[in-house]
């Protein structure tokens, strides 16, 4: 049979096993064939580099380089870049908050120097982040497509696609990749700071300010900008400080986030009812239902209860960070203005924020911030800056939800450590205590007097 004598199908055959095998792209009478098939070859051709460096590898790995480009291409668009007069006011402000906060905590300075970010470098620097947080949703989606378009197939056209589901897989992690790209880069331009958003988006140690935010989160407020810049500083300071002196806590928090995601499955009746009806040349309807979180049921009782883990967990953070800053920015007269700003603006999220919640299925705003921020408020009244911020030392030390719910009694436990007195037991002692009388005394060892008894029998 000669070429001329192929029938459409045969021709999408021929194609996928292309594709399929990395042998190069569509020659123009292909791409006009997939024209007279209804599927758009400019939408193909564009993925077509990173398919077949897909298929190549024979990896089934999302490829996570439209993500950044995409985000690079939104962070940058607007093309302001960073004046020297907003570096050298905002790197004043660091430098002056770094002497406040020595007087508010003993948590040590930083080791390198802060530095101002512009959007595309904010998105350089966290975009590995967002990303180990979405994957294990982005496997489930493309998953769910690769299973969900199979069941859609008409049994007679099956052979068709026979072997192409890792390419299906792979058009649907492509996607999901780029609208992560998408939200990170509406993020860019929404975040004034590397722990903005609370989880530690930035290297170990490294605090950052973006300019270009900063000055539009303090546009509508009538609040100078030199005041805004120090509390901001501050704030940004002292977040870094804590994850640098708790170096388990960054390993700690990202996991609580995985963990979360991992949970996640896909609505699999939405998602087969988008495939129903899926035109591969107009994919607008499934980068809508990527984003608007359509493809994510609802969360079961193990990823609620993992879900107010990891708000308590935040709010502790930043209820620290709070009282830190509150503190050591406690000479600026708008300091208590700022303060309120930052914290409404947490509570509501931007739509950048609001994006990420739908596109992973995780809020990431402390609904309890204000009540864990009382708690380290009552701590240092009690006890004192000190031994406050020794119980971020250890991870057994952290307090825990049931000390944001009643701060008394956290309080009367550090007061009584600090008078030498043993703690009362809690749960988990009398556990411990119970398990060992169940396990009875350990056999008694041997005596000197059994040893000289006499030889042994060989």
């Amino acid at each position: 049979m000669t070429d001329d004598d192929r029938s459409p199908e045969e021709e999408f055959q021929e194609m996928l096993r292309q594709l399929l095998g990395g042998q190069g792209g569509l020659d123009p009478e292909q791409l006009q064939a997939l024209s007279a098939m209804g599927m758009d070859p400019a939408m193909l051709q564009s993925m077509l580099s990173r398919m077949q460096g897909a298929f190549a590898s024979g990896s089934d790995e999302i490829d996570w380089s439209s993500a950044k480009t995409q985000a690079l291409h939104l962070a940058n668009q607007d093309g302001r870049g960073i004046t020297s007069g907003s570096q050298h006011d905002l790197e004043q402000a660091f430098t002056l908050a770094a002497l406040w906060l020595t007087e508010a905590t003993t948590v040590s300075s930083l080791p390198t120097p802060p530095t101002v970010l512009t959007r595309g470098q904010w998105v350089e620097a966290s975009l590995p982040v967002w990303q180990e947080l979405a994957e294990p949703v982005a496997n489930s989606i493309a998953d769910a497509l690769t299973e969900a378009l199979q069941t859609q197939t008409p049994e007679e056209m099956r052979g068709m696609i026979a072997g192409a589901g890792r390419m299906i897989r792979t058009v649907g992690g492509t996607l999901f990749a780029a609208q992560l790209g998408n939200v990170v880069g509406r993020l860019s331009r929404e975040v004034v700071s590397g722990g903005d958003v609370g989880i530690p988006l930035m290297p170990a140690g490294q605090a950052s300010i973006l300019p270009q935010n900063f000055a539009d989160f303090g546009r509508d407020l009538e609040i100078e900008a030199d005041q805004l810049a120090l509390y901001l500083a501050t704030r940004e300071l002292a977040h870094a400080r804590l994850f640098r002196h708790a170096r388990w806590l960054r390993l700690h928090v990202i996991s609580q986030v995985t963990d979360f995601a991992r949970g996640i499955h896909v609505d699999i009746d939405a998602l087969e009812d988008l495939a129903s009806r899926f035109d591969p040349s107009s994919p607008h309807e499934l980068r809508e239902a990527l984003e608007s979180g359509a493809l994510l049921p609802q969360r079961t009782e193990a990823q609620t209860a993992a879900l107010t883990r990891l708000e308590n967990l935040l709010a502790t953070i930043e209820g620290w960070v709070d009282v830190v800053t509150a503190d050591a920015a406690s000479r600026l007269p708008a300091a208590d203005r700022v303060a309120e700003a930052v914290r409404r603006r947490r509570a509501v999220g931007g739509p950048g924020e609001q994006a990420m919640a739908s596109l992973v299925g995780l809020e990431l705003r402390p609904r309890r911030l204000r009540e864990a921020a009382a708690m380290w408020r009552a701590v240092t009244d009690a006890v004192g800056v000190g031994v406050r911020d020794s119980l971020w030392d250890y991870p057994d030390l952290m307090p825990t939800a049931d000390d944001i719910d009643d701060p008394n009694a956290l309080v009367a436990r550090l007061e009584a450590r600090a008078r030498g007195e043993q703690p009362a037991p809690d749960a988990m002692d009398d556990a411990l205590a119970a398990l060992l009388r169940e396990s009875g005394p350990p056999d008694d060892p041997p005596t000197g007097d059994d040893d000289a008894s006499g030889p042994h029998p060989v």
